[in-house]
């Protein structure tokens, strides 16, 4: 393992990202938009909560088995989708997808992906999801469906809170394009990673895999990510077109990027089955809440109609424990993977992983509960 093994929590992961990247590849992952106040929050907002253990119970086992998109998953967190991951990590979405199979954890495919959604199914028997937008090219959402079903995915998930990009200040100081361009700017923080430097050089391959069999998106120059986002995505979405999408895929339909308990409602009536209660990673909207903070406001709203999942912030064991306690169905992770791609390929993938379930295990037992549902029946958690 390595340095992996220096790695004891989610943070470490971060740092060791931070010495294995170009500086645009490790701020593209860890910025946010404008003044990174939403990024900052999603992750302090779990300090406001606080559990309240229940002591003199059996907690010889501990259960982390969750129940989701009609399937159960062995952990009651998953790999939420991230786009290009080819940027930080030669090994790609494989690693990752490869990483969350052997734990039992869903692994979620972004259409902004540098790998197939057909390779990703074949690396890996898992669980699995995949990420689409509705495009300008519709016919490029029903292809993508289409292959979803033949390839055996088990869920699919439209992103909503993406009618432009965000306004990722970082991304345009660092001058980040995809593909990576060499630049004179940028040759210093190249060459001060020569490994990230010399995979790249070798192995060029940044394309968008799902998408340009339809669309040449990066043409044969690289080019800012806010032109392709603001050139592709459509602004005139509405809940119809949403409609329209779950009745085509006919599975597991889940929305992420909603955050109000109305929204919540209505996607219950047009046919979701799941919500990702996020936004976008802090990386959209800024001052737009934390996950954690909608939360409950969402489960009064629909009560089991619609399983909901926190996605964003989630950097401790004891951030899953809370909302879980809270009425969460699971949570959902980008960053922290991410980091451990970063730093280590498909290990540091199982690095991050491992960290969060372990972390998972021993809140779980020191708040004195075995099973997820015994938390939510436990009225364990108070607002400070």
């Amino acid at each position: 393992m390595g340095g992996l093994g220096k790695c004891h929590n989610i943070a470490d992961l971060r740092m060791a990202a931070r010495r294995a990247l170009p500086a645009p590849m490790f701020h593209y992952i860890d910025g946010g938009a404008d003044d990174e106040i939403t990024l900052k929050r999603n992750s302090s907002a779990f300090d406001d909560y606080e559990l309240i253990p229940a002591q003199l119970n059996n907690i010889e086992t501990i259960d982390l088995t969750t129940h989701l998109f009609g399937k159960t998953l062995d952990l009651p967190f998953f790999l939420a989708p991230t786009g290009m991951s080819r940027l930080f990590h030669h090994g790609k979405e494989l690693a990752a997808a490869r990483a969350a199979g052997a734990h039992g954890a869903l692994y979620s495919l972004s259409t902004l992906a540098t790998t197939s959604l057909e390779d990703v199914a074949a690396a890996t028997p898992g669980p699995k999801m995949f990420q689409v937008y509705i495009l300008k090219d519709r016919g490029l959402t029903i292809d993508l469906v289409k292959r979803c079903k033949a390839a055996g995915y088990d869920a699919l998930c439209l992103t909503v809170d993406t009618p432009l990009a965000g306004n990722r200040e970082r991304d345009l100081r660092t001058g980040m394009t995809m593909p990576p361009k060499f630049t004179f700017s940028s040759m210093l923080s190249f060459a001060a990673h020569p490994l990230w430097a010399y995979k790249t050089i070798t192995n060029p391959d940044f394309r968008l895999a799902n998408v340009a069999h339809r669309v040449d998106a990066l043409k044969n120059d690289a080019m800012s990510l806010i032109d392709y986002v603001n050139g592709q995505f459509d602004r005139t979405l509405t809940w119809d077109d949403a409609a329209w999408l779950a009745k085509e895929w006919g599975g597991p339909f889940v929305i992420k990027g909603l955050q109000s308990a109305e929204d919540a409602r209505r996607a219950c009536d047009i046919g979701a089955t799941a919500i990702m209660i996020s936004n976008h990673g802090g990386r959209q909207l800024d001052s737009a809440p934390a996950p954690i903070d909608c939360l409950k406001l969402m489960r009064d709203e629909v009560g089991d109609a619609l399983e909901l999942i926190v996605d964003g912030g989630v950097r401790r064991g004891n951030h899953i424990v809370k909302a879980l306690a809270l009425g969460a169905d699971a949570c959902s992770l980008g960053r922290p993977y991410l980091y451990g791609l970063a730093a280590g390929g498909e290990a540091g993938v199982d690095r991050a992983i491992t960290i969060l379930k372990n972390e998972t295990e021993r809140t779980m037992a020191l708040a004195g509960y075995n099973s997820i549902q015994g938390l939510r029946e436990g009225n364990c958690v108070n607002k400070r």
